[in-house]
């Protein structure tokens, strides 16, 4: 038995090396495909003002538990049944966290979609480290650097990406620090309660994050008919389907009920949960993102004074 573990450690290593060097065989190329992206936004859509320990007011948002009561603003929460704290604005370049999810399912692609998931997700945050670098932000990757400020911080993301053999699965978040933001693409396709569970400490700290659910359209949809065979890419476990369309509308269901729940504890946390999809244009999601991060009128429930 022990030798039979052995042979299916060196073959998961194997895959995981195989999938590493596809990864960075295609970051040289969806450099240039985030600038191409970069180049459709509006140049300047970063302002200058935003959130952070200034002394003057920025924004309302909701309380989050363990912050100080000192912070809370209870002339703007007697208006309605939430809680609010007082954000003002900040005075220094911002920190800005960003990360791709490198596990196997976003290597998934249908006749459908036109790039995989994986791809699309470096593409987005490629192109938001060069968004945010030519504004001045501080950037950084968990565990593969530290925050950085340059101009060409998406070539040294990129570059950096290219040396890392095995990304981890999921990057240790204790280093980000209130008043940063994290980015984060995936497809949030785990067990809810294990993303909440990785999620909720950034949450305690007081870190912004904002979340971009990748998503192929045959996932969503399940087009799916006749025998079909399904595969984890994770766990390589298959079912084979007799008649795939009579799972159809229970897959949907779950399939929504999860993005539901992700979504909906993202916002009550003051974050932001924006979907792409990977038959859609990346500037979208970017658009999207801009107003969540710093158009003060789309933070939902806040406003200003």
């Amino acid at each position: 038995m022990a030798a039979i573990g052995e042979a299916t450690s060196r073959v998961a290593t194997r895959e995981a090396l195989g999938r590493a060097r596809q990864r960075a065989s295609l970051v040289p190329d969806l450099l240039v495909d985030a600038r191409r992206v970069v180049n459709t936004v509006i140049a300047g859509w970063h302002g200058r003002r935003k959130r952070g320990i200034g002394e003057n007011f920025w924004q309302f948002r909701p309380y989050v538990e363990g912050e100080a009561l000192s912070r809370i603003d209870w002339r703007r929460s007697a208006r309605d049944d939430h809680t609010y704290v007082r954000d003002r604005e900040w005075e220094a370049a911002h920190t800005v966290w960003l990360w791709a999810d490198p596990s196997p399912s976003m290597l998934y692609k249908s006749a459908a979609a036109t790039v995989s998931k994986d791809s699309r997700a470096l593409v987005l945050i490629l192109a938001l480290a060069e968004l945010l670098s030519r504004s001045g932000e501080r950037i950084a990757w968990p565990g593969l650097t530290d925050p950085i400020s340059t101009r060409n911080g998406a070539e040294r993301l990129a570059s950096l990406l290219l040396q890392t053999p095995v990304p981890a699965a999921r990057p240790e978040l204790s280093q980000i620090k209130r008043y940063s933001d994290m980015i984060i693409a995936s497809d949030f396709l785990d067990p809810v309660e294990d993303t909440l569970a990785w999620l909720a400490p950034l949450a305690e700290r007081g870190v912004r994050a904002h979340l971009i659910e990748i998503a192929d359209p045959a996932e969503e949809n399940f087009p799916y008919s006749g025998r079909t065979e399904f595969r984890d890419p994770e766990s390589g476990l298959r079912l084979t389907a007799g008649r795939a369309e009579t799972l159809a509308d229970d897959y949907r269901r779950v399939y929504a009920a999860r993005r539901h729940e992700l979504s909906s504890w993202a916002r009550k946390r003051g974050w932001s949960f924006t979907v792409n999809h990977t038959d859609r244009l990346a500037s979208e999601a970017l658009v999207r993102i801009h107003g969540a991060m710093f158009n003060q009128a789309a933070f939902a429930g806040g406003g200003r004074a």
